[in-house]
């Protein structure tokens, strides 16, 4: 209470003009907000979330210098973009885009590239789990001249999150195609203000290995590939104190490999990946968490595993009962 005390304090003021010493701290604070969201519950982040952005606000209804109020609009952007994610998690598409429409305003006003091209794909990422692939492929696209002015690491997120919707829709070639352009991208990348953040805010090598996995799961044909690709990420994600390590990420990446292993007629090994899963508790069942342990529930009842994996699926619509946007908050 005494430290958000004291940044108030010097948010405020100086009569209105921004310090380069008040700048500094709220990029800190949107840092450490971005580099803590994978790893942390939401109710832990959320109410900081807030009032960081009601803060950048406040300060953008005032006048400042045109330096200052670009790298203003720059983080004022990066926190809807956080906030877009949150309203995601919380299984509220509407709100999710509310939010990166106005990201997407600052990033135009900071006139930033990397920002531009995170938001498009914060926007497909939302798209995608809201079962909306074809929009989710337009944000991609719209996403990659961005992309590849800024050359960060947004030039890997948005080919693979088309990857993703294309093998929801059924078109392998299209979805293979996204996954090589994602992994060349690669070679070319220079990470800029945005990667800088951390967390959230950048795309790494485990996440690529994850959707690759996230998309050959949608397409039986290529169970084996999404059993490999799915148990590179399942490894990638078992430290746990790897600041690239994400809770979402792991448990998406056992969901993929849960769906290959039923395509192989595994119902063991299937219970074996899901099993951490289903142990989780209710703050952390975001949405892209229970739409994957829904899948997999689809995958068995779809499969040859249907009669024997009735326990299976009990134990997951037990787990899907309790979502984080259920809590009360």
């Amino acid at each position: 209470m005494a430290a958000r005390r004291a940044k108030s304090f010097a948010m405020l003021a100086n009569q209105g003009n921004l310090t380069a010493e008040a700048l500094d701290q709220i990029h800190d604070d949107v840092r450490r907000l971005a580099y803590d969201y994978p790893q942390r519950p939401l109710s832990d982040l959320l109410g900081d979330l807030v009032q960081t952005q009601e803060t950048l606000y406040n300060i953008l209804e005032n006048r400042q210098r045109p330096d200052q109020a670009r790298k203003v609009y720059f983080l004022t952007g990066v926190v809807g973009g956080l906030l877009a994610k949150a309203s995601h998690d919380l299984a509220d598409p509407h709100a999710a885009m509310a939010q990166a429409r106005t990201a997407f305003l600052c990033a135009d006003h900071a006139d930033h590239n990397g920002l531009r091209a995170w938001i498009r794909s914060l926007q497909a990422l939302v798209s995608y789990w809201a079962g909306r692939h074809r929009e989710a492929i337009n944000f991609t696209q719209s996403g990659t001249e961005y992309a590849l002015r800024s050359r960060s690491t947004s030039a890997v997120s948005l080919p693979i999150n088309e990857a993703r919707s294309w093998a929801a829709l059924g078109n392998s070639e299209q979805a293979y195609a996204a996954i090589r352009r994602a992994e060349d991208a690669w070679d070319h990348i220079q990470p800029d203000e945005v990667d800088e953040l951390g967390g959230l805010c950048t795309f790494n090598q485990n996440k690529t290995i994850y959707y690759a996995a996230d998309a050959l799961a949608w397409l039986p044909a290529e169970s084996s590939a999404a059993q490999e690709y799915a148990q590179r990420a399942v490894d990638a994600y078992a430290d746990e104190s790897s600041p690239d390590w994400a809770f979402g990420d792991q448990a998406g990446s056992r969901s993929d490999l849960a769906i290959a292993r039923v395509s192989a007629g595994e119902l063991e090994g299937a219970a074996e990946a899901v099993a951490p899963i289903l142990e989780l508790d209710p703050e952390h069942r975001i949405n892209g968490i229970i739409t994957s342990a829904q899948r997999v529930h689809k995958a068995l009842s779809s499969s040859d595993l249907a009669v024997s994996a009735g326990e299976l699926q009990e134990q997951i619509e037990l787990f899907t009962r309790t979502p984080l946007k259920s809590l009360p908050r």
